[in-house]
């Protein structure tokens, strides 16, 4: 924003703020919550704290102190950011998703070699992962953590930890199970998705789709065609009991094959033209085949009986295409309309907004800091930046209430 824009909606920031940083129990905190906000939200190329200081008129040591130093809860900004985003976006789903942060050198926390989707290869760089409720016209963060590579565990990593201030108790943890330990913490303040969806890198992991299940959580998951699945009519068998030890417990006969060949077994014909979304300019559709499988694979759940309970299996097929060239699964129940399960598949669209506008106009990866809590503050106050330009866009004239 220019500095006429940002004055024009003087008012309704300060009053976003205010609300914002409740927590902050020190005046001079809130205050510099505020500028700090102020900075992420004008017009220039850097928004790390050097750059955004001089734009400010103020002494870059403020905004870093506020960051690095100062004692002030994060998770309670946190909180209400969820909140205040989930009543301004309305969300049809929420969405998994990472991040990567490209970074010289090996001292900013969490650094690696690492692939990123961002850099699409191996290269040195953070990841973030992150929670977004979204709907077609709006989308917005929820949580973020920073993932640690196993390389920032350990005895060998100890100065660099102790460099970058990471607590004791934080450790490696694979993206999925921090992904659940987000949900988790949304849950605590009373914030359930509706549906969550996520790519394959998510889709694929078998505890992660159990950690979703065992909370209760309704998904569609996004695949690839090697997992492999039993068809509908499959049925347990149970085996003899031979009078000797434990009971065997049910299986089934079938060989599990894979959702590629699910699809093509059933043929293209099989499926329909279905609409996920109206466009600017035409309406989104492709060619889809829905059908209900039995997942097998890594550590299938199955019932008392051995039965494995049905899943959507739902494939894109378009015209001119040998094969599918996506795959979803999801648990959502049996009656839901197809155009419904094809929208909600598609529906991780929308945060690659989020991601554009984050980065390139409000600095989410510009922290140039060494400590794993002022990251976590940064993309707090990132997001915070965001929500407000969000709920300025959907009701622009309108003061921003809680």
């Amino acid at each position: 924003m220019r500095v006429g824009e940002l004055a024009a909606c003087r008012g309704r920031l300060e009053e976003f703020a205010s609300e914002v940083f409740a927590p902050l129990v020190r005046r001079d905190q809130r205050e510099k919550g505020a500028l700090y906000l102020r900075g992420l939200l004008l017009d220039g190329r850097r928004k790390s704290m050097q750059p955004m200081a001089e734009r400010l008129g103020i002494d870059h040591q403020q905004l870093q102190q506020f960051m690095t130093t100062s004692t002030w809860p994060v998770g309670e900004v946190r909180a209400r950011l969820a909140w205040r985003a989930v009543r301004a976006v309305r969300p049809q789903v929420w969405v998994v998703d990472d991040t990567g942060f490209p970074k010289d050198g090996r001292s900013s926390p969490g650094v690696a070699r690492q692939y990123s989707g961002t850099l699409g290869k191996v290269g040195n760089c953070q990841i973030g992962v992150s929670v977004h409720a979204a709907s077609d016209t709006a989308s917005c963060p929820l949580a973020w953590r920073l993932f640690l590579p196993e390389s920032w565990d350990g005895p060998e990593a100890a100065g660099r930890r102790q460099a970058c201030r990471i607590p004791e108790g934080e450790h490696h943890q694979p993206k999925w199970r921090l992904a659940l330990d987000m949900l988790d913490e949304l849950a605590s303040i009373g914030l359930r998705p509706a549906v969550l969806v996520a790519d394959a890198g998510y889709g694929a992991n078998a505890d992660f789709r159990h950690g979703l299940e065992d909370r209760g959580l309704a998904y569609v998951l996004q695949v690839k065609g090697e997992m492999t699945a039993h068809a509908q009519s499959a049925e347990p068998h149970q085996p003899a009991y031979g009078g000797l030890g434990p009971r065997p417990l049910p299986r089934y006969r079938s060989r599990p094959v894979s959702l590629r060949e699910h699809v093509l077994a059933a043929g293209r014909e099989h499926g329909r033209a279905l609409v996920w979304r109206k466009g600017s300019k035409a309406a989104l559709s492709s060619h889809f085949v829905l059908l209900r499988v039995r997942l097998a694979g890594r550590r299938p759940k199955p019932a008392k009986d051995g039965t494995i309970p049905l899943t959507w299996l739902i494939a894109q097929w378009p015209e001119g295409e040998d094969e599918p060239v996506k795959y979803w699964i999801s648990n959502l129940p049996a009656d839901i309309p197809a155009k419904d399960l094809v929208r909600l598949a598609k529906a991780r669209w929308r945060i690659e907004h989020d991601y554009r506008e984050l980065k390139t106009a409000l600095g989410l990866d510009h922290f140039e800091g060494r400590s794993f809590t002022g990251w976590h503050r940064h993309v707090t106050l990132v997001t915070a930046a965001h929500l407000f330009l969000t709920e300025q866009r959907r009701s622009p004239k309108a003061p921003a209430r809680a």
